[in-house]
């Protein structure tokens, strides 16, 4: 062979080692310190609650202590901006829901790209959201209640935990699907939407499992249905809105780990593999379940990616058709 071409194989092979080098050297040595989980979301909400589940069992499994850091407010935003401004090497992670990239980007003019500025690492746990009602409320199932809201038109108010997102556009779905006019009162956050419905300010909601759980469980407010594809098992008797004739209203929120794309591939391969290993353990699962979550699913970063842009694509479709414009 050539000595020429062999020199300059050589010389290529030698390159690319040199220019994976710092990311695998990295990789041997990370987490060289505690490892940062940025909440998008305050203490006691969903993103918290996942985020205190994982954190003792990925700190035994990485060697270091790891660190939940809540940074609520914004949609998200400042929690995001936390992630961003931090080094990039792995030790600070973010944890929060899919909406960070599938539904606040409608909402909020931010100033980056969320699918270029963060990536999903893994799914750490998935939920489908609950239509719950003021006890008051003159309906036993979906059904009573959509016959008693055709008869009400433009007269009954839900709520949602912010404008624009999940919690809000399925109240829009679900005016298109049954035909009824339900109408949108947006707050900021589970609680004071939750303390309102409780109140009969708002007499309904959207919400997340694990925030409506508690209050469904204690008698404060009642459930009419799930979005999930299949009844959850924490709420047995509560139907899917699939099975009551309204498939256009499936949806999951999941809770994802994220980092920037920039964080050197063997380290966000070690992240990814060690929570992986973390999700795998039943007790951990039967926990989630508990709280009302389901453990994450091991889907692919690629498979993440594509749900996020669907997600997108639907929330974004729907939002325009109401003409609702980002603040």
């Amino acid at each position: 062979m050539n000595s020429n071409l062999v020199s300059r194989r050589s010389l290529v092979s030698a390159a690319a080692l040199l220019s994976v080098a710092p990311g695998l050297a990295l990789a041997q040595s990370w987490p060289s310190k505690p490892v940062r989980l940025v909440v998008a979301g305050p203490a006691g909400a969903s993103a918290d609650l996942v985020a205190r589940l994982i954190s003792e069992p990925l700190s035994r499994e990485l060697g270091q202590p790891v660190i939940v850091d809540n940074k609520p407010g914004a949609a998200g935003a400042i929690a995001i901006g936390d992630l961003l401004q931090s080094p990039r090497d792995g030790h600070t992670l973010l944890v929060g829901v899919n909406s960070l990239v599938s539904e606040i980007p409608h909402i909020v003019k931010l100033r980056w790209d969320m699918f270029k500025e963060i990536r999903p690492v893994a799914e750490l746990a998935r939920s489908g959201l609950v239509f719950v009602a003021n006890p008051s409320v003159p309906a036993n199932n979906l059904k009573e209640f959509i016959a008693y809201a055709k008869a009400n038109p433009g007269k009954l108010n839900y709520a949602s935990y912010s404008p624009g997102t999940l919690s809000h556009v399925l109240g829009l779905l679900l005016n298109q699907a049954a035909g009824i006019q339900l109408m949108h009162v947006g707050y900021k956050g589970s609680s004071p939407a939750l303390t309102d419905v409780m109140g009969n300010h708002v007499p309904l909601m959207f919400d997340g499992v694990a925030t409506s759980l508690p209050l469904i469980k204690a008698g404060k407010i009642k459930a009419f249905a799930v979005s999930s594809p299949k009844r959850i098992p924490q709420l047995p008797d509560v139907p899917t809105f699939h099975e009551l004739g309204y498939p256009q209203l499936d949806a999951l929120a999941w809770m994802g780990l994220w980092t920037t794309p920039d964080v050197p591939a063997p380290v966000q391969a070690r992240v990814r593999e060690a929570t992986l290993k973390v999700l795998s353990d039943k007790a951990l699962a039967a926990k989630m379940l508990d709280t009302g979550f389901d453990i994450g699913l091991p889907r692919s970063v690629d498979d993440l990616n594509k749900g996020l842009k669907a997600d997108y694509d639907r929330v974004g479709g729907v939002l325009q058709s109401i003409n609702f414009k980002p603040e």
